[in-house]
């Protein structure tokens, strides 16, 4: 009788109350926490009015900014060897990353209209320090991995879509559990051809100086290569680029206000031949629309040829569009030829009518330069000598009627991201883009049309 009446006490008394109370307000607090995480798991910093001068103390009148977590994370950057926020100013920060970010510029791997995103703790800096540089469109996020019990598991998401950034920088990832999530997390975010750049400290992790402060980051990343390594102060400043295999989108680019060949095309947009669902097995010239059928160029100053990469096609090429272009202006094409080929060069080298311009960057090798073990080792950025952009902008004017031939290889991608990254390509009247080797270019070219350029589909002889 005394144990059932034990066992009745148990179930049905106090005690039993009690432990299913704690357990469901245990179960309700987490869900509670989960959700609370959830909505606010990314704080975007919205653009400030700043004194460039001037380290931010009053910005509670943005709704979206939160107070606290900046001035926390002004006041220490999330970088281990600066130890207590007491020992490092706000200023000292923003001038770190400064340095950080013109180490970036002097090597022409950030450009002012780039769309930035600061990942980590300190990100309020870095965006100051952005600012502080020109850059307005620029946004922070103070990512930390938290428990989901929705995911089941630590959440590294950043809640942003594919591709959607220019530049990507972080400090934290001395400060996460799984490193190779964040820089996962940072890759995917960042546009093809895109650059991100991780500052890493003095951790045990990044032993063997500066290769070995990258190695594991070479090893985490997927789709890209690290092209420079330098010392900042007592960091190390590990800079990549994501490669352009899959790059099929032009659209997120911003091209200035006042885009000359855009505005000019665009009311002949609808006018361009459709893009075929397959690569035609030759050349047929008769079916493309050629711009000139819609607009006068008589008045243009210059007819300009230029050839990226295939220089083998040039004369063919030329002598079917000289009656579309030529028999509408008082001049023929001045012809460029840019090529890695010497068997193409020897068969120009006597022509007077064609420039040849020799660029070894377009053999389109893939893999990345050795990294020197040296300590105070540097990358070198441009081997080639050749800037595209700026022998084109010294090329071309804007009175000029320019006709843009390229092949659909790495090489020359790079080339057509850095027109648009340089607004270059508004001085691109008409672009051919030739797709060889069984390329599929019907993706890159109806982004390129949606951009504005009359591009067309170009398959040589």
């Amino acid at each position: 009788m005394d144990l059932n009446f034990l066992k009745w006490h148990l179930l049905r008394g106090s005690f039993m109350r009690r432990v299913v109370m704690r357990a469901f307000m245990l179960v309700v607090a987490m869900i509670v926490v989960s959700l609370m995480q959830m909505a606010h798991e990314v704080r975007m910093i919205e653009p400030i009015t700043l004194n460039t001068d001037e380290c931010p103390l009053n910005l509670g009148s943005n709704p979206d900014f939160n107070l606290t977590g900046f001035l926390k994370s002004a006041s220490r950057f999330a970088f281990p060897l600066l130890g207590d926020s007491s020992h490092v100013s706000c200023k000292e920060n923003v001038n770190l990353t400064k340095t950080v970010f013109k180490e970036l510029m002097e090597k022409n791997l950030l450009r002012s209209n780039a769309r930035s995103l600061c990942v980590g703790e300190g990100s309020a800096s870095a965006v100051l320090a952005l600012r502080h540089l020109g850059f307005f469109n620029a946004f922070g996020v103070e990512r930390h991995p938290f428990f989901s019990l929705f995911k089941r598991g630590f959440v590294y998401e950043l809640n942003f879509e594919d591709n959607h950034f220019d530049f990507v920088f972080s400090g934290d990832l001395d400060h996460v559990s799984v490193p190779s999530l964040l820089v996962l997390e940072i890759e995917r975010v960042l546009r093809p051809g895109g650059t991100g750049a991780m500052l890493v400290g003095g951790h045990q992790l990044y032993s063997g100086g500066l290769v070995g402060s990258a190695t594991p980051i070479a090893s985490f990343l997927k789709s890209s290569d690290i092209v420079h390594i330098c010392r900042v102060g007592f960091f190390t400043l590990v800079i990549f680029k994501k490669r352009l295999e899959n790059f099929a989108s032009f659209e997120h680019f911003q091209l200035p206000t006042n885009c000359p060949s855009m505005a000019k095309n665009k009311p002949f947009m609808k006018c361009i031949e459709p893009l075929a669902d397959k690569i035609p097995s030759r050349f047929d010239s008769d079916k493309l629309s050629y711009l000139p059928e819609f607009m006068n160029i008589s008045s243009r100053n210059k007819l300009v040829y230029i050839n990226v990469g295939a220089g083998e096609f040039a004369k063919t090429s030329i002598a079917k569009m000289s009656k579309p272009y030529c028999s509408d202006h008082h001049s023929g094409f001045d012809v460029y030829v840019i090529d890695h080929k010497t068997n193409v060069l020897t068969s120009y080298v006597t022509d007077p009518g064609i420039n040849f311009i020799y660029h070894p960057a377009l053999v389109g090798e893939n893999h990345a330069q050795e990294i020197s073990p040296d300590e105070y080792f540097s990358a070198p950025w441009d081997e080639e000598g050749f800037d595209f952009v700026r022998w084109f902008n010294e090329t071309v004017s804007s009175d000029d009627f320019v006709v843009l031939m390229m092949n659909a290889k790495l090489g020359e991608l790079k080339i057509l991201v850095e027109l648009f990254e340089t607004g270059a390509i508004c001085h691109v009247d008409e672009l051919f883009l030739l797709c060889l080797d069984g390329a599929n270019c019907k993706n890159v070219l109806t982004s390129l049309r949606k951009s504005g350029v009359y591009a067309h589909q170009w398959s040589g002889d």
